[in-house]
């Protein structure tokens, strides 16, 4: 019965853990450029020094949704929206180069331009500073204008520009923080064709309705693995009455 409970358990363990990923999509359904987990299932052999008689499920994330979230007009100065295949480049927490395509930005005491996850805006000369200003504009190129304080209405100053970049999505994979880095590890190309909207946000692309169907299917699947587990349990102690009898 080995064969039996070895597969129902595996498939068992590895459909919570996509249980787990296809919660974390439904829970990030209102996070601003979210772009939500793929997931499916595979067979793997069990190899070892004999032939591989065994197989166990394996749960994989192969890739994100690169589907684009709708695009919500908010008429806020700071809110932005990258359009197309861009990104807006940012300072991860580990002071690494990322990117997402979260755009509610904000200032801090600092004048820093912050994500509202609280990671540095980058631009061409690393995190943007934004000085004392009674306005502040951004192009649809990401260049930054502030209109200092005492100045005329006509009186702009560029300050910096939003670094964006176009990079290939094959080349793209996404961190356990959320974001978004090339495979190589290495820092992207500002694209200078980058364009964003300003006063909108990008929402979340998970689709609520199939994330909560996914969630039944995997929850009906986990039960009928433990109920194989169950039944190869009673199949063994029943083959281990007959040999005493």
């Amino acid at each position: 019965m080995d064969r039996m409970l070895y597969v129902a358990m595996s498939g068992a363990s590895e459909t919570m853990l996509a249980q787990s990923a296809n919660s974390n999509n439904l829970a990030n359904a209102n996070t601003t450029g979210f772009l939500s987990d793929l997931q499916q299932f595979r067979s793997m052999p069990v190899f070892g020094n004999g032939f591989p008689t065994r197989v166990y499920a394996l749960s994989e994330r192969p890739n994100i949704d690169f589907t684009r979230g709708n695009i919500q007009a908010t008429g806020r100065d700071l809110d932005i929206a990258v359009t197309g295949d861009s990104w807006m480049a940012v300072q991860s927490k580990d002071g690494s180069e990322a990117m997402t395509r979260a755009g509610d930005l904000q200032i801090d005491a600092n004048g820093l331009l912050m994500t509202g996850t609280g990671l540095p805006v980058l631009g061409n000369n690393g995190p943007i500073a934004i000085p004392p200003a009674e306005k502040i504009e951004i192009a649809t190129d990401g260049t930054i204008s502030i209109r200092p304080l005492g100045q005329g209405a006509n009186e702009l100053a560029v300050v910096d520009r939003i670094k964006l970049a176009t990079p290939q999505k094959a080349e793209l994979e996404k961190g356990m923080d959320g974001l978004i880095r090339l495979k190589q590890g290495v820092p992207v190309v500002a694209d200078a064709d980058a364009r964003l909207t300003t006063g909108s946000l990008e929402s979340s692309n998970v689709n609520t309705v199939n994330a909560l169907v996914d969630m039944i299917e995997l929850a009906r699947k986990f039960e009928m693995q433990v109920k194989m587990m169950k039944t190869a349990e009673e199949t063994d102690a029943a083959s281990a009455a007959i040999l005493k009898s």
